[in-house]
């Protein structure tokens, strides 16, 4: 059995200057809530051989149940009480603090994580989608139990969406609508809950400049060139959606056959472009050495344009609706990845038929669609560089010829 519960609003509502308050609190949540302390809930699921976490997205909270039918009585009031009274012992947020200040310490060892960070650093400024839901260590070390716990009260007024899948007793919906555990949790947002919600209207800023460059002592080369776009429930994701298969979907795609098998110039490339609420980022990526960097850039601005300029043919048009269908296929294939997709978006106000209305869609759609949300959505592309000083300084020439 998987249970996955989708809490509305994410690491976007963190404060400005409390950026991780969010991960804090999904992860010391795990640590104690209702009559249980840390280490009897590590008795219970351990005891169990089940499998209990919370993570921090942009968008919201997942909570994620994994264990066999048999256990879920004994497990599934966890889950509320993690909403409804979590403990939030001051040793177990520091000691969670540690952990965070130490995964943000080996992030930013990636060279890619440091190019993403100041690509949506430039996009998307202070707002909402401008930092890692990891947060900052300046931040974290900041926050205390009293920042934390008004965002843990909200959680009971917040949109929520639980969504259990595969082998679970008959019952099981009266048995948590009768369970002590969840019995405050309210399935609309409630009037006292002001904190949320805030940032709407902040989503992207003006970029001062079109290109960030972080210059590093590496003999690697990684570019990143990309927009915000639009909702995934808006109608033009799934034309964007189409076009990302197109570009790095498979050896067919454009980014693979231009940038590998022709010119054999990166080592890694493709397209970064997840589900989000609000404005999507739609990103190309590759990773190449210092002698094949500024053909990269070249060749990464040349596929840009191609699908800016031109229509996709026929034929590979016919081809990246079979792709879109093999990965959203390949993407559902347990029932923990089907309850976490279903909680997401239902989380984000869509109906959980939103699938089967796009599979159908795609029927139909054509070349010229495409092109025309390209033009719409993707003209104009921000970069982001991160390499040694020598060439950053070729690519920022390149980039502004």
């Amino acid at each position: 059995m998987s249970a996955k519960l989708w809490i509305e609003e994410g690491s976007r509502n963190d404060p400005k200057d409390k950026k991780g308050i969010h991960q804090l609190l999904s992860s010391t949540m795990l640590r104690g809530c209702g009559p249980y302390n840390n280490r009897q809930i590590a008795e219970i699921v351990e005891s169990s051989g089940a499998n209990l976490n919370c993570d921090t997205f942009e968008d919201g909270l997942l909570i994620s149940l994994k264990c066999i039918e048999s256990d879920a009585y004994k497990l599934l009031p966890l889950i509320g009480w993690m909403i409804t009274k979590p403990l939030l012992q001051i040793d177990q947020i520091e000691l969670e603090k540690d952990l965070t200040i130490k995964s943000i310490k080996r992030q930013k060892e990636s060279t890619y994580q440091l190019a993403f960070d100041g690509w949506r650093k430039m996009v998307y400024g202070d707002g909402p989608y401008g930092h890692d839901p990891l947060g900052s260590i300046d931040a974290i070390n900041k926050i205390n139990k009293e920042d934390i716990l008004p965002f843990a009260g909200s959680l009971i007024y917040r949109k929520k969406n639980l969504v259990i899948s595969g082998s679970f007793p008959i019952n099981v919906e009266s048995y948590i609508e009768n369970s002590i555990a969840f019995k405050d949790i309210s399935k609309k947002f409630n009037a006292k809950n002001k904190t949320l919600k805030k940032h709407k209207n902040e989503l992207e800023t003006e970029a001062k400049t079109s290109i960030f460059t972080r210059s590093l002592n590496t003999k690697q080369v990684i570019l990143l060139l990309g927009k915000s776009t639009v909702r995934y429930d808006n109608k033009s994701d799934i034309l964007l959606r189409l076009l990302s298969c197109y570009l790095g979907y498979g050896m067919s795609s454009l980014l693979f056959k231009i940038l590998r098998e022709k010119y054999g110039v990166v080592y890694e490339a493709g397209v970064y472009h997840p589900i989000r609420e609000h404005k999507t980022p739609f990103i190309m990526h590759a990773s190449t050495t210092e002698e094949k960097a500024i053909l990269t850039l070249q060749l990464l601005k040349e596929c840009w344009g191609k699908f800016i300029n031109s229509e996709i043919s026929p034929e590979e048009l016919d081809l990246v609706k079979i792709k879109f269908r093999g990965q959203m296929a390949h993407s559902l294939q347990s029932i923990s990845q089907r309850a976490e997709h279903k909680a997401h978006l239902l989380g984000i106000g869509l109906t959980k038929d939103h699938d089967k209305e796009i599979l159908l869609r795609i029927e139909s759609i054509t070349s010229k669609e495409i092109k025309d949300a390209a033009n719409k959505y993707l003209k104009n592309p921000l970069l982001s560089v991160c390499s040694n000083k020598e060439v950053i300084r070729k690519i920022i020439k390149e980039w502004e010829t």
